[in-house]
């Protein structure tokens, strides 16, 4: 399906983006007319400027590739040339998988893809966004633990020899080609028989345990997680594989950072690695056993605080109870996890929330029940983004955790966004779309034309572009001093396209919802 690599000709025009109006209007492109809105934009959509026109208008290269490209055109102060940094939590139904694009533009762009769903979403939406103007050579992606909903969707990806990435980030957990649970990740230790606590210590800390366990896996490997990896080394257009942890990245200040994203780094914006906490155990790096085996490989998903300005966003992975607990406990220096609504409980939440507050975050495990009071107040977020889907038996989100967030979110109307509910109605709008169709191709069969050719061509086309255009994804924009999060409105008008939440930071420095 990715068939294009590298820069487009439209590299040497003139490039803009949409600005976020001051006063929450709607930003337009127009037609030739200049008063009839053609479609509406969002802030940091993508602008191809052909040539600037009198009265402060710019023309827009629009759909080039149409046989007949429509003439539009912006208002030049509804431009900008710096766009916002955004974050795009696409609906992958039942799984995670975000993008994180950076407000640097042509060779200093930055993309990563935090996880890929389990189907072929992702690589739709890759497809989409970038072939026109950029191509797919990216910076990272990063599998934030091994259950099939955050990697199975990077098997199309990775298998894609013309789609490329500096590093491919893991949590060190890395399921090798072998029957049964613990043996997998190479077994856990025998327990310490002064605490009690059993850790696993067969870490795929860098790039050749990597190529060792997956570079020589079968074709006919049956185990889906190896044969994601093994097409990853595989592709030669992926360079490394690094383990991501508390002790794997860039440190700087007594934090870690995902490497060339830290304060040193200069870009104005830093990706800090928080999970998983790595022990050391006779030397080694280790991670705890934390129950399960399904509890301890989500419980050490990798876990990223992404701040730019004086906002942040926090990607929670699969986090559950007991991991929770283990890395509150940590991060406030604390042995046990203290009782609640005790002085030390209180005491752990504000130290933790150094490592973890954010106002925006991913949460954690689709909207599973299995989370603690204590890790949300930390947090303390004005948004939550749940990835989610509808064809599933675990119930996600679960009704009893929607009230916890709203519970535990900032001020008082935290916002809940959910890919699943934010969902637009494409197959409605298909049947419509095929019955419009079908009735130019009668006419084109009594009475055929150049012109009605063209037309059906062009519907065509537009019948088969990738459907993640219509998704629920959830947008998050910042440019360190505004924010918003937002997703399209399923009323299928062109000029009628977004809905977002605005926030800044008042006089006193609380985060406020402007519109």
């Amino acid at each position: 399906m990715v068939h294009q690599v590298g820069r487009s000709a439209g590299d040497e025009m003139d490039v803009r983006f949409a600005t976020l109006s001051k006063n929450g209007d709607p930003v337009y492109l127009f037609e030739k007319d200049l008063t009839t809105p053609f479609r509406q934009v969002l802030w940091g959509d993508y602008l191809a400027i052909e040539r600037e026109i009198a009265g402060g208008w710019l023309k827009v290269v629009w759909a080039p590739k149409l046989a007949n490209p429509p003439e539009v055109y912006i208002k030049k102060s509804d431009t900008i040339r710096k766009r916002p940094l955004e974050v795009i939590f696409l609906d992958v139904g039942q799984g995670d998988g975000a993008v994180v694009i950076s407000p640097e533009t042509r060779d200093d762009e930055r993309i990563m893809l935090i996880d890929a769903g389990e189907g072929d979403n992702m690589i739709r939406f890759l497809d989409a966004r970038f072939k026109s103007y950029r191509g797919f050579s990216f910076e990272a992606a990063v599998i934030t633990h091994p259950d099939q909903d955050h990697y199975g969707g990077f098997l199309p990806i990775f298998s894609n020899k013309k789609i490329g990435f500096k590093t491919i980030y893991h949590s060190g957990l890395v399921e090798r080609a072998v029957s049964g649970t613990w043996a997998k990740v190479g077994g856990r230790s025998p327990k310490d028989p002064v605490t009690g606590k059993s850790y696993l210590q067969s870490l795929a800390t860098d790039d050749a345990v990597i190529h060792k366990e997956f570079g020589s896996i079968s074709d006919n490997e049956k185990r889906k997680y190896p044969k994601v990896m093994s097409a990853a080394v595989k592709n030669p257009n992926i360079k490394s594989f690094r383990m991501l942890s508390t002790d794997h990245g860039d440190q700087e200040d007594g934090r870690t950072y995902v490497p060339g994203f830290a304060p040193s780094s200069k870009r104005g914006y830093t990706i800090e690695v928080v999970g998983p906490v790595v022990e050391r155990r006779n030397g080694r790096p280790s991670l705890r056993v934390l129950g399960s085996y399904g509890e301890t490989k989500n419980g050490h998903s990798v876990l990223l605080r992404l701040r730019y300005g004086t906002f942040s966003i926090l990607f929670g992975g699969d986090l559950n109870r007991r991991a929770e607990e283990f890395l509150l406990a940590h991060y406030a220096g604390l042995n046990e996890f203290p009782k609640k609504g005790s002085q030390p409980y209180k005491d752990m939440i504000a130290d933790a929330s150094a490592a973890f507050r954010a106002d925006v975050m991913k949460v954690c495990h689709h909207g599973s029940a299995d989370v603690t009071d204590a890790f949300l107040e930390t947090v303390a977020p004005a948004a939550f983004v749940i990835s989610s889907g509808d064809e599933e038996g675990h119930v996600h989100p679960r009704p009893d955790l929607l009230g916890k967030l709203g519970r535990f979110g900032r001020g008082g109307s935290p916002v809940l966004l959910a890919t699943e509910l934010q969902r637009s109605t494409r197959d409605r709008e298909d049947q419509q779309f095929v019955d419009r169709l079908v009735d130019d191709l009668d006419i084109l069969a009594s009475n055929p034309t150049e012109q009605l050719k063209t037309k059906i061509s062009e519907k065509i086309r537009e019948l088969g572009r990738a459907n993640v255009e219509v998704y629920g994804a959830v947008y998050v924009k910042t440019d360190g001093e505004r924010l918003i999060t937002a997703f399209k409105i399923e009323s299928g008008s062109p000029t009628k396209r977004w809905f977002y939440f605005e926030y800044v930071f008042d006089e006193k420095g609380e985060l406020a919802l402007v519109n």
